[in-house]
């Protein structure tokens, strides 16, 4: 090959690379969807206030975790990863809720005096928990971005190192022990304004939650990350067979189910329901496990029906106070076809941002450390509420 020849392939060579490039990072805008212009005056002064949902910000995905999959993998195997922005450690309440049943609430940096002016409460996804990298990650950054700000995460029952004293589980719709948690915050804290932020299951309890009480929520305000919405769609993606969910996703998703159910076994089975434990014990998908214990516990006929009936999709446009939902499109477990855009489209207080690329809770964006890109969004819109 002469120099000419060489320098016409090395010329190829860089404009495909360019171009390739340039795709990459044009592919990476945020597009932000919200309802009427007309009515939502005050939800898009909050917006102005978020440089990362401002019309030209981007999510420029880690280009070694370029697919949903890959994001969502990378953010369940860095879980228990502890850096400066993870660093904190939490003070604990135990609640006792009125079937006997127990939920914790982790405080940071430490639990509220009765002059506190603002509370944050996280609210985690399946097999969740305050001690999970992002909801570490989260709360720190909310704690450094607001004044005498207070954060608590809520663990589901039996999550989190949280004892299991009764033999129902927690679901995905029923938002009873998110209300009593809410309600009582509001009540002992009368002066502090109180904001939510939850992931996949625990953004769909908030959807639902705020779809419930309308005016009358307790919050000023919500971020749901990753939220199903339809979870029917969601079961059956989660479902689906697939390399990098049949031999990482899965196996480590159920790790933590069982660990949680082998930790409470004798709770479990104290249940008049008689679960099968060895089926339960033997389940390699999410659906099992739904078929075999969550359906049954709340009277369905099967996983499919529990799903259908924790849909959180009809309860979007009843929401009344600001909200702030953040999706990928590339989601592997909470598809994009189960987000339903037209109801945020016509809905004044609701706001959906998308990104091409992130996954399931990942969003990861930088290359030799990947930094989890939602922080900004969260911290810049709590904190335009609560100014």
């Amino acid at each position: 090959m002469d120099g000419y020849t060489s320098k016409i392939y090395a010329a190829a060579a860089g404009a495909a690379l360019y171009f390739g490039a340039s795709k990459y990072v044009e592919d990476s805008k945020v597009r932000l969807l919200v309802g009427p212009s007309d009515e939502n005056k005050e939800l898009k002064k909050l917006l102005n206030q978020c440089p990362s949902l401002s019309e030209n910000s981007r999510l420029v995905p880690t280009p070694y975790l370029c697919s949903g999959m890959l994001q969502t993998v990378y953010g369940t195997q860095i879980a228990l990863r502890k850096d400066r922005a993870s660093n904190i450690k939490y003070v604990r309440e135990s609640k006792v809720m009125s079937d006997g049943g127990t939920v914790s609430l982790d405080w940071y940096p430490e639990q509220p005096s009765d002059d506190v002016t603002s509370i944050a409460i996280v609210v985690p996804g399946l097999g969740g928990s305050a001690y999970e990298y992002h909801i570490r990650c989260v709360v720190r950054r909310m704690y450094e971005s607001i004044k005498n700000m207070r954060i608590v995460v809520c663990n589901h029952r039996g999550s989190g190192r949280t004892p299991l004293t009764s033999p129902r589980l927690y679901n995905a719709y029923d938002t009873s022990d998110l209300t009593d948690v809410l309600n009582e915050l509001s009540t002992k804290f009368p002066h502090a304004r109180l904001v939510c932020i939850g992931f996949s299951l625990g953004a769909n309890l908030i959807t639902r939650y705020l779809g419930d009480h309308g005016h009358s929520a307790r919050l000023s305000a919500a971020v749901a990350v990753s939220c199903p919405y339809d979870t029917e769609v969601a079961g059956r993606a989660l479902s689906a067979p697939g390399l990098l969910n049949d031999w990482l996703f899965q196996p480590n998703l159920m790790a933590t189910v069982k660990r949680l159910l082998r930790r409470n076994i004798d709770v479990i089975k104290s249940s008049p329901l008689n679960y099968d434990i060895d089926a339960i014990m033997k389940a390699s998908r999410m659906s099992e496990i739904d078929d075999l214990v969550t359906a049954r516990t709340y009277g369905h006929k099967d996983c499919w029906a529990y799903y259908r009936a924790a849909s959180s999709v009809e309860y979007v446009e009843k929401i009344r106070k600001p909200f702030l939902a953040i999706n990928a499109e590339d989601d592997p477990v909470t598809p994009i076809s189960g987000v339903p855009k037209d109801k945020f489209a016509n809905n004044p207080c609701t706001a959906l941002a998308l990104v091409k690329h992130g996954g399931h809770i990942g969003f990861f964006t930088g290359v030799m450390s990947p930094k989890i890109w939602y922080l900004d969004p969260v911290a810049e819109f709590v904190s335009a509420v609560l100014e």
